[in-house]
């Protein structure tokens, strides 16, 4: 029996893209496999089913064929066994638009996407994004970072090099004749229609093993863990997404790798405040500091450095450090560090310490 993506994530059928994400991410955090309470089988589940609803066309296949869509999905043509709105009659065709304002092309459209005409199955079928997430600190978000990040995905077999075949060894597909595709005759309420395809045994490579590969079942492609490098550049915002380009599944066959997408987090960090690609922190300072200036030490996002305290300086003067907040690749250029000044006035003295006050109150301070 089919298993249920909605129920696997926990939503609705008319769930929007952003609830599916929401719920794969929560998911793929709590049965992510690293973690010691992980469940591997879970996570793999969660990723499989994301990847079916992330994807318009294939939520849209999986949501016609229901438990068939392995089947029909993959295939594109799926038959006609759901085709609704449509009757025989005597003298002609009725075309019934279930109540819905419409025109032919609505049903010249329906009738291609359940039978794959102008859409993937005639094309090579690229392989599935990927959505991930990755944690950095604001410290990382000032100069950028390179990051790994395990992706638990399709990649290509190691031991056939991605060929399928035991030792490498291929011959010339008896059902395509070497092309990779195959015309098929698709029959629409228009006619009959000649449709080339991909070659479903060959996968359109045009070759298939000799001997298949047992470690992939002559797929040439594995679902395994890859660790991969991924350059977050400086002054990213949080919860942007990136796009890599190939880093997704591979396909099986002569198809396009998908893209990886990666939202990126940054972390929390009290001690300072973002302002565009400026840092601001807080520096408390003593009273004699304030009247007398000081040289105090200060944490910055590029680690502790040494700052002047004017003499005079008043509670909630702004003082800036050029060049020590964010290094943003790109004509903004590097932001600042701006220290707030906090003057701290002593909630308890001495009798020494108050003798002098009172000597300073004297003298008109």
């Amino acid at each position: 029996m089919s298993k249920d993506y909605y129920e696997i994530l926990g939503i609705s059928k008319d769930a929007s893209d952003n609830e599916i994400k929401k719920a794969y991410r929560k998911l793929a955090h709590k049965y992510h496999p690293d973690k010691k309470d992980g469940n591997e089988e879970k996570f793999k589940e969660v990723n499989s089913a994301y990847q079916v609803l992330s994807d318009s066309q294939k939520r849209q296949q999986y949501d016609q064929f229901g438990s068939g869509f392995d089947q029909a999905g993959a295939g594109g043509t799926g038959g006609f066994s759901g085709f609704e709105g449509f009757s025989g009659q005597a003298g002609g065709f009725e075309f019934n638009f279930g109540g819905q304002s419409g025109g032919f092309e609505d049903i010249f459209s329906d009738v291609f996407q359940r039978t794959g005409f102008g859409g993937q199955s005639s094309q090579q079928q690229a392989g599935s994004d990927i959505a991930s997430d990755i944690t950095i600190t604001l410290e990382e978000v000032a100069v950028g970072v390179k990051k790994n990040i395990k992706l638990y995905k399709n990649i290509k077999c190691s031991e056939c090099e991605g060929t399928g075949a035991k030792d490498k060894k291929t011959e010339t597909c008896s059902e395509c004749n070497g092309v990779g595709k195959i015309t098929k005759s698709i029959r629409t309420v228009f006619g009959t229609i000649q449709q080339p395809v991909v070659c479903d045994k060959c996968k359109g490579t045009g070759n298939i093993p000799k001997n298949k590969c047992s470690k992939c079942g002559g797929d040439g492609v594995i679902k395994e863990y890859e660790t991969i490098e991924v350059g977050i550049p400086a002054g990213i915002e949080n919860g942007q997404t990136i796009k890599f380009s190939g880093k997704g599944e591979i396909a099986t066959g002569e198809g396009n790798p998908g893209d990886l997408y990666i939202t990126v987090h940054v972390e929390v960090d009290e001690r300072f405040e973002r302002e565009g690609n400026n840092i601001i922190s807080e520096k408390k300072i003593k009273f004699s500091q304030a009247v007398l200036g000081d040289t105090v030490e200060i944490d910055t996002v590029h680690g502790k450095t040494k700052v002047k305290i004017p003499a005079g300086v008043q509670s909630g003067d702004i003082l800036r450090i050029k060049g020590k907040g964010i290094h943003r690749e790109s004509y903004f250029g590097k932001g600042d560090h701006m220290i707030k000044i906090q003057v701290v006035t002593p909630e308890k003295l001495s009798r020494e310490q108050r003798k002098i006050i009172n000597k300073l109150k004297n003298l008109g301070m």
